[in-house]
Parts: C-alpha cells; sequence; structure tokens
C-alpha cells in the first residue's frame, strides 16, 4: 500500500481537506504532488546522519523529538492543529523557507493548484506522514524489545517500516539500509533518489537557491 492509499484510509486526506476548506479531490492531487519532496526531505536527513542503519535510526528519534506519532493524531482529532509541529519538521528536513515555498510553487505548477494552498497543505502533510512512521516505528520497536523481530533487527524493521509507509520495497539486501531507502523513495519518486543520481528535492533546493541568489 503506498502513502496515498494509507492518508485515505487513515482519514488524512479528509483532514486535510476539511481544514483547508476544499474537495478531497484537490486535496488528494495536493498530497501526491507534494509528497516526493517531504519523502526527499526524509532520504536526505538519514543521510546526514550517516545513512544506513544510524541514519534510518537518527531519522526515527529526529521524528520522535518534534512529537512522534502525536503528530499525525493531532492533525486527525477534533482539536485544532498545531501547524507549528509541522513547521518544526519541514524546518528539519527542508532547512529553509526557501525550500519550503519552492516545493509548493513546484507543486503547483503540476497541479495548477494556488501555490498559496499548497504551502500551507505542506506542515499539515509532514505531520501526518512523520506521524505515521513513528507510529510504525514505535510498534516494530516494541516487538524488537519482546524478540519476535527477525535476524534483522531493529534497523532492518526500520527499513521494513520505510518501504511500507513510503510504498516501496522493503528487502533487506548486502546494500545497506542506505541503498534501501534510496530504493524505496525511488519508487515513490518515480526513480532517481540514488546518492548517484540525486533527488526530486536536490532539484527543488537548486532552484530554491537560484530564486534566492
Amino acid at each position: 500500500m503506498d502513502l496515498i492509499n494509507i492518508l485515505q484510509q487513515s482519514g488524512g486526506i479528509a483532514a486535510i481537506a476539511g481544514q483547508l476548506g476544499v474537495s478531497p479531490q484537490v486535496a488528494e492531487a495536493g498530497a501526491a504532488a507534494l509528497l516526493p519532496a517531504i519523502a526527499g526531505g526524509f532520504s536526505k536527513q538519514a543521510d546526514a546522519a550517516g545513512g544506513g542503519e544510524r541514519g534510518l535510526g537518527s531519522l526515527i528519534g529526529m521524528l520522535g523529538g518534534l512529537g512522534g506519532a502525536s503528530l499525525a493524531t493531532n492533525v486527525l482529532g477534533p482539536e485544532p492543529t498545531d501547524v507549528d509541529k509541522g513547521n518544526d519538521v519541514l524546518g528539519q528536513i527542508f532547512g529553509s523557507k526557501d525550500v519550503s515555498r519552492t516545493v509548493a510553487t513546484h507543486a503547483s505548477n503540476q497541479t495548477g493548484i494556488d501555490p498559496a494552498l499548497l504551502k500551507k497543505m505542506l506542515p499539515i502533510l509532514a505531520m501526518l506522514v512523520a506521524g505515521y512512521l513513528s507510529h510504525r516505528a514505535d510498534g516494530a520497536q516494541s516487538q524488537n524489545e519482546g524478540g519476535t523481530l527477525g535476524g534483522g533487527g531493529l534497523g532492518g524493521m526500520l527499513g521494513s517500516v520505510l518501504g511500507s509507509v513510503l510504498g516501496g520495497q522493503s528487502s533487506q539486501s548486502s546494500s545497506g539500509m542506505g541503498g534501501m531507502l534510496g530504493g524505496v523513495l525511488g519508487s515513490l519518486l518515480g526513480g532517481g533518489t540514488s546518492k548517484q543520481g540525486g533527488n526530486a528535492l536536490d532539484e527543488i533546493i537548486g532552484m530554491a537557491g537560484k530564486l534566492t541568489h
């Protein structure tokens, strides 16, 4: 199951639509256009922490420090969404408001949706993805502590979680967790997310640099 389907079934798309006052169809189209950059941001965060199992562990730890599974609960619950928390996630994975603006513009060019609306959607979507990822990792961590995971250990579990959440393959080959993460994100982004090929976020960051210089 890919991430758009997960967001549909969990009520995430409906929550985005309700909070922004748009149709579910517009919310889904906007989310689909924004997800590649968000996934690319997660990938770069893991790479920056050393890649492999260490990078994945660092990514999960970072998300936990920002609110973990409660990030998605906040969006899906009856209380107003604390969008500042979503902006904190974006600050970690994008590093600059310029990148967020360029991501929204890029997605607008793909969909025809107002970039101002997409910019409002970004932190909400980031909270949903981060919260779901943290929820899955927390559950698998509990299984690991109970001795119910296989020989792959926690690192292999994190790879499987990312594969499930981001819609890619979760095989734990000898290429290591960093290579797996690239493959997972490559599936979601339509290829080209490996370190050799760069990713969609790299291109968007380059666009942002041209716009700010």
